[in-house]
């Protein structure tokens, strides 16, 4: 089912009935600063063992936790006084940062390195099913079982339509994967350039 979400203003009625669907252990396809992505609650189990089956992803690569902000995210990782200074500065944005896991993240998310990839991302929607939740969001790029981004509902629908229960829709989302930055490290490490700047991140770890 695919539902009109609304910008700029967000239908609450809309936010609603997607964390319903989530609540339920479904899986939802929403919109985020870096593409549209496939979300499930963070606490179902059985809601992550599916979108690892939908997507066909290896399991020795953790999903990513979306949190609403940093106070959130504090709650989920281990962030020292000098990481959350940085992050400060890049958050909300197209970032994501690996950091040593707290015990409230489930074990299905946890890498061999007790470390866990959580993002903020600067999108309204995706911000606005957090808050609502009331506890973050496990999230991963929606893409078909072969790895082709998808970036508009009618194409997500036609892929993915029988394996996800809704779609939020706000047209196309163009697809460009996060800036993954490896905080869990003695020196931060970027793991993969994407859309955050990465000028900026070299220039973060070079004050350090």
């Amino acid at each position: 089912m695919i539902l009109k979400v609304g910008t700029p203003v967000i239908s609450p009625r809309v936010i609603d009935q997607a964390v319903a669907v989530l609540q339920r252990g479904g899986i939802i396809a929403f919109p985020t600063d870096t593409g549209y992505a496939l979300g499930c609650d963070l606490y179902s189990k059985k809601a992550i063992d599916k979108i690892y089956f939908v997507k066909k992803r290896d399991r020795k690569k953790p999903l990513s936790v979306i949190c609403a902000d940093l106070k959130e995210l504090s709650q989920f990782a281990i962030v020292s006084n000098r990481v959350y200074r940085d992050m400060r500065r890049l958050l909300p944005g197209p970032y994501t940062f690996v950091l040593p896991a707290t015990r409230l993240v489930p074990k299905l998310l946890v890498s061999s390195r007790s470390s866990v990839g959580i993002r903020v991302p600067a999108n309204p929607v995706a911000l606005a099913l957090v808050n609502a939740l009331r506890h973050p969001i496990v999230g991963t790029s929606c893409t078909s079982p072969e790895g082709e981004p998808l970036t508009d509902p009618a194409q997500i629908e036609k892929v993915l339509g029988k394996s996800i229960q809704l779609i939020l829709d706000t047209d196309h989302v163009a697809s460009e994967p996060s800036t993954v930055i490896d905080f869990s490290i003695a020196e931060p490490v970027v793991v993969r350039h994407g859309k955050g700047d990465v000028k900026e991140i070299l220039s973060l770890t070079e004050e350090q």
